[in-house]
């Protein structure tokens, strides 16, 4: 069972909201690449409210999806499409159901 998680609420500016949208459609494939990442989910909250849910077997997969290359698309979105820096969390996975 995978243990670890992130959690990440990410609040678009209303005009670049559409183009958040995009990039986490986008970031799908990126993740389905890492090989540490177990699970990765997008999702939207409302019009400008986003987030991310992922999970990992250790802390040395989640260390290096922070490192990787969708941490750094949402940090330089952060500077121009977002209304404030992406919220990430650590969370401790305690219950899993699958497909």
């Amino acid at each position: 069972m995978t243990k670890l998680g992130l959690l990440a609420r990410i609040e678009a500016k209303p005009e670049y909201a559409d183009k958040v949208d995009a990039m986490l459609r986008d970031a799908v494939q990126a993740a389905r690449e890492e090989e540490h990442t177990v699970t990765w989910f997008a999702f939207r909250q409302s019009a400008t409210t986003f987030g991310v849910f992922d999970t990992f077997q250790d802390e040395d997969g989640r260390k290096g999806h922070l490192e990787g290359r969708i941490a750094a698309a949402l940090m330089e979105a952060a500077q121009t499409m977002l209304a404030e820096a992406p919220d990430i969390r650590p969370v401790d996975v305690l219950a899993v159901k699958l497909p």
